[in-house]
């Protein structure tokens, strides 16, 4: 896991860059429910006017009102508001005005009265001020015009103390008040309240807007950290399978393999993409959701608290049931693959042998359990909508009932508790985003964990060599060498010794796993022998680079690879840029000149995927073409001829003969016929050299081979190489 997260550190900036605008996204949301109470607070209870300061006052109310307000509260009106007098055209009326825009409130109409005017250049914090000071002294000036009219209820509020009148209740009797000086001033009060509401609507609508653009590019900077980190996995994942050898081929299977650097990495390319939106939004969003909910009313939130728990108790539960089966689902992905591999890379045996019920049946099996695990988990998960939305209204019923209490005792605004609805789901959305990453977390953590797994095997043959420079004489020997695979009691091969020349051709004969493909297999170090050396011109393979080791090796596999593209592109196969001279060349001396001759785009015919478009014998002489082009020092054919009729087989061995006279050669056959000219000859039995010599002299002293050789020969032909 530590492995695959140190990817994304060459994307901290862009990380950080995410969680800064992730911060200004959940900024913008938490001011959408502030907006909202305004618009009902504000907008609809208090008509638009959203501080209890009159903006202008006619001067028969403006006395009344310093003459009801403390002394220090009338010290403050009265530095706040300046005299005007629209009547009097004097210079200085004409400069507060043009200056004053308060004044634009009263119409023409009004202009036969004096007012004071709120200055224009008052601060914030001295505007705050004057709203308390104007709560007292207007809820006083109310309980006094209302005393006045007669009513009952204004006799109720005139014996009231007003100073035991909660703050709120001031401040909804001041902008009441407010409201009803600007009306007996002909002000447009209508008017107002909807040039407000269009106001807070429209930075509303802004803000959504914003927020949108917002979530746009948090996703996409999130979708492209995922993409590189996975590109760079994918690529160092391949690479790293390039530079396995065979004992690391067995540790992890094809499948597995493939499962890998595929499901794997996409596993992880979907969840890092919502890790790293809800990882930093769900924090950031329940941190900040708590500290607006705190400022309205703090006697709720136990609500709050109970519903996180709830939301909490209810993951727990759910990701203990599903999370040991995330595992399971990769484990039975990369069963599912060798399942389809092997049936579709043995297609033709299952035909042959009407085995396609019992693959089916293989499949059906591993399929039917993938299936059974994946419906599993799809119906725990599929619990978790049901209960957070329970969760979520009830927390919505909760704060309704007890809300509503709070509003029937004056503890709270009818749009403030619409704002703590709205907050209590955006933290319980939060709790519920941080509690889904126990969900993607935990199953991308086991996709990186195979993953690193890959990533850091440890490579068992090592590229370590620095020899790049020394003769070129083709020789290839042995001296003692054994070897046998880990774990195993004992030895494939054993003590062999032998050394190959430049121009001549040694020959590997033996019966079915006496360890000749071992002995190939050490040559190009695709595995490593346990004891004793092999040089090459006189240089231990292990001082050489793989690079210069394998430049000098070409080799034809016992089952020929072929790959989709061309009959020209798998003979120039890592090797390009062959002139058409060369190719020839080569498929001339593997004989397969014919089969390209026959086609009709000859050499840029098209090859299916493995060749599949070929017969067996067109495989191997392609593949032979191929060895015989790269122009190495050592070839070797490990038994590259078992598709080929006896004729061709003669004919290619003659022109290996005629024209590879510069090459060392090492063939390892089943046939006799294949090796019986060939300048030494080996005979392996049970992984032990136990002759070596011509074919002539073999048939004499190595018993091993004289039985090989009486298998696939008459004895009239024994008798005349003897």
């Amino acid at each position: 896991m530590k492995r695959v997260l140190r990817y994304f550190n060459s994307h901290l900036p862009y990380i950080i860059l995410l969680v800064a605008i992730l911060s200004g996204q959940v900024w913008l949301e938490l001011r959408l429910p502030q907006y909202t109470s305004n618009i009902v607070n504000v907008g609809i209870q208090q008509g638009g006017i959203e501080m209890t300061i009159p903006q202008i006052i006619d001067e028969s109310k403006y006395g009344m009102i310093l003459s009801m307000s403390s002394d220090k509260d009338r010290a403050n009106i009265a530095e706040s508001y300046e005299y005007w007098s629209p009547q009097n055209n004097n210079l200085k009326n004409k400069e507060i005005k043009d200056r004053n825009e308060n004044t634009n409130l009263i119409s023409k109409n009004h202009y036969n009265k004096n007012y004071y005017v709120l200055k224009n250049d008052l601060k914030k914090d001295k505007l705050n001020k004057l709203d308390k000071v104007f709560s007292r002294s207007l809820s006083a000036f109310a309980a006094y015009t209302m005393n006045l009219q007669g009513a009952s209820s204004s006799r109720m509020l005139a014996n009231i103390d007003q100073s035991k009148l909660p703050d709120f209740m001031k401040r909804q009797i001041a902008i009441k008040t407010t409201e009803s000086i600007y009306k007996s001033n002909g002000i447009n009060t209508d008017k107002m309240q909807k040039d407000y509401l269009w106001k807070v609507g429209a930075l509303m609508l802004l803000i959504a807007l914003s927020i949108g653009i917002l979530s746009v590019t948090v996703s996409y900077i999130a979708s492209r950290i995922s993409t590189k980190v996975c590109t760079k996995l994918r690529s160092d994942s391949y690479n790293k399978v390039l530079r396995f050898s065979d004992y690391e081929m067995n540790k992890f299977t094809s499948a597995s393999l493939i499962s890998r650097t595929t499901n794997d990495i996409q596993q992880i390319q979907q969840s890092s993409v919502l890790a790293l939106k809800f990882v930093f939004y769900g924090p950031i969003m329940a941190i900040c959701a708590f500290i607006q909910i705190s400022k309205l009313n703090m006697s709720m939130i136990w609500i709050i608290i109970l519903a996180i728990f709830a939301t909490l108790v209810s993951i727990a539960i759910i990701m203990s049931l599903a999370l040991p089966r995330f595992k399971l689902i990769q484990t039975m992905i990369d069963k599912l693959n060798l399942v389809s591999i092997e049936f579709i890379t043995g297609i033709e045996v299952n035909r042959v042998f009407n085995a396609s019920k019992h693959e089916e049946e293989r499949f059906d099996l591993v399929n039917s359990e993938l299936t059974a695990i994946n419906l599993f988990v799809s119906k725990i998960m599929s619990f978790m909508m049901p209960i957070m939305m329970l969760i979520m209204n009830g927390a919505t019923l909760l704060i309704v009932w007890f809300g509503a209490k709070n509003i029937d005792k004056g503890q709270l605004f009818v749009g403030d508790m619409m704002a703590f609805i709205q907050y209590a789901m955006m933290i319980i959305m939060a709790f519920l985003f941080i509690s889904m990453m126990s969900v993607i977390v935990p199953r991308a953590m086991i996709s990186a964990n195979r993953i690193g797994e890959v990533l850091d095997s440890p490579i068992r043959i090592k590229d370590e060599g620095r020899i790049k420079d020394f003769t070129k004489s083709g020789v290839v020997e042995f001296e003692n060498v054994s070897f046998k695979y880990d774990g195993a009691s004992y030895n494939i091969i054993e003590d062999i010794s032998f050394k190959t020349q430049k121009g001549k051709t040694t020959a590997i004969i033996g019966a079915t796993g006496s360890g000749k493909s071992t002995i190939v297999n050490l040559i190009p170090r695709f595995l490593e022998s346990t004891k004793g050396r092999i040089t090459l011109d006189g240089v231990d393979i292990k001082e050489i680079p793989f690079k210069v080791l394998r430049d000098k090796i070409a080799l034809v596999p016992q089952k020929a690879v072929i790959f989709s593209g061309t009959i020209e592109s798998n003979i120039e196969y890592g090797k390009c840029a062959y002139s058409r001279s060369e190719l020839k060349r080569a498929a001339e001396i593997a004989q397969a000149m014919d089969f390209v001759e026959g086609k009709e785009d000859g050499f840029s015919s098209k090859i299916e995927q493995s060749g599949s478009n070929l017969s067996g014998g067109q495989k191997q002489r392609l593949a032979i073409a191929r060895a015989v082009a790269k122009d190495s020092e050592i070839i070797i054919f490990d038994d590259s001829f078992s598709a080929l009729d006896a004729t061709t087989d003669r004919k290619l061995r003659n022109e290996i003969k005629k024209n590879l006279q510069d090459k060392a050669i090492i063939i390892v056959a089943q046939r006799i016929n294949t090796i019986i000219s060939a300048d030494e000859i080996l005979v392996l039995d049970n992984g032990k050299l136990v002759g070596k010599g011509k074919h002539s002299d073999l048939l004499k002293t190595c018993q091993v081979y004289y039985e090989i050789a009486k298998s696939q020969l008459t004895e009239e032909e024994l008798s005349n190489v003897r």
